[in-house]
């Protein structure tokens, strides 16, 4: 494929798009020349043209598309005037009735590739590896299945080593408690000389700002960042610290050494793919995961951090 364009259709949360991100890898790789660009949402996908994966990145919007989930249905003109430039559309939208894939026969010659829209539970298979099965229709065989993304670190304006932390996720149940969180760091300001990002979104209401309260001199906040610039500001950190979160894949890709309080989710499919991150986990569940247990882990961890001493 010399010349032409490939669109990747890719929804979803932060990690969704992070564990595909080896897809847009892969692509590039087999595929220089194609225009590479992904369907997404704007806040998301932004991550994967920071680092320059694809050549850009077009929105979802849902009354467009609408039309492609009915049958026989009514499809936006700029819509399919899009489709109908593409010469492969690697989906991963959920279309168990093909509804989509035959409207999109409608109006394109493109090669349409049907991913899978969830990575399965039960499968032994990482769900990265799992999103990279449809590749193979285009001759993509044994392609690296690890997220990586590459950006430029955005260092703090204060000196001293940086240890990021994200003390949420998508869901409570994945969360350690917060008077945890709060012994934790306070334990951890006390025996070592680190700084802390405490890092996150709207999912974290005001978490981040009372766990701040424990040390504001030596805890900076970064909540609701652009994901690019989050991506950038975690690389400026030694390591990282969180749950079973996109914030932690986002963590993963950009290199860092981590560890992850692993809740109820399977550690096979959803685990950060990085031989640099951790899990621990506690028999009875992430709020049985005993503050000491977590402290002493992370004394054990930080002396082989090679991260940098960020200097003004």
């Amino acid at each position: 494929m010399s010349k032409g364009k490939i669109l990747v259709i890719r929804g979803g949360a932060i990690g969704d798009l992070i564990l595909t991100l080896p897809v847009f890898a892969a692509l590039r790789r087999q595929f220089p020349e194609p225009r590479l660009e992904v369907l997404g949402y704007p806040h998301i996908a932004s991550l994967a043209a920071a680092g320059s994966l694809v050549d850009a990145v077009k929105p979802i919007e849902s009354r467009p598309l609408a039309g492609f989930f009915a049958r026989g249905g009514d499809l936006d003109f700029e819509l399919s005037s899009y489709f109908a430039g593409c010469h492969v559309i690697l989906s991963y939208l959920f279309d168990p009735d093909e509804i989509f894939r035959d409207n999109l026969a409608r109006i394109t010659k493109a090669q349409v590739i049907q991913g899978v829209h969830r990575p399965s539970e039960t499968r032994p298979m990482h769900a990265a590896e799992q999103l990279l099965e449809p590749l193979q229709r285009l001759a993509i065989f044994d392609a690296d299945s690890t997220p990586r993304l590459e950006v430029k670190a955005r260092v703090p304006s204060a000196s001293g080593k940086w240890l990021a932390l994200h003390p949420g996720s998508g869901s409570e149940r994945k969360n350690w408690p917060e008077p945890h969180w709060r012994a934790f760091i306070t334990e951890l300001l006390t025996r070592t000389d680190l700084r802390l990002l405490l890092v996150g979104g709207e999912a974290e209401g005001d978490r981040l700002e009372r766990l701040a309260g424990t040390n504001p001199v030596r805890i900076d906040v970064a909540r609701g960042l652009p994901l690019p610039q989050l991506a950038a500001r975690l690389k400026g950190c030694a390591g990282f610290i969180g749950h079973d979160s996109g914030i932690s894949h986002l963590a993963a890709a950009v290199g860092l050494p981590g560890l992850a309080l692993w809740g109820p989710t399977n550690p096979t499919v959803w685990r950060p793919m990085s031989d640099r991150f951790r899990l621990i986990a506690a028999e009875h569940g992430i709020t049985a995961l005993a503050v000491e247990t977590v402290l002493a882990e992370t004394l054990r961890w930080l002396p082989n951090l090679g991260g940098q001493d960020i200097a003004t």
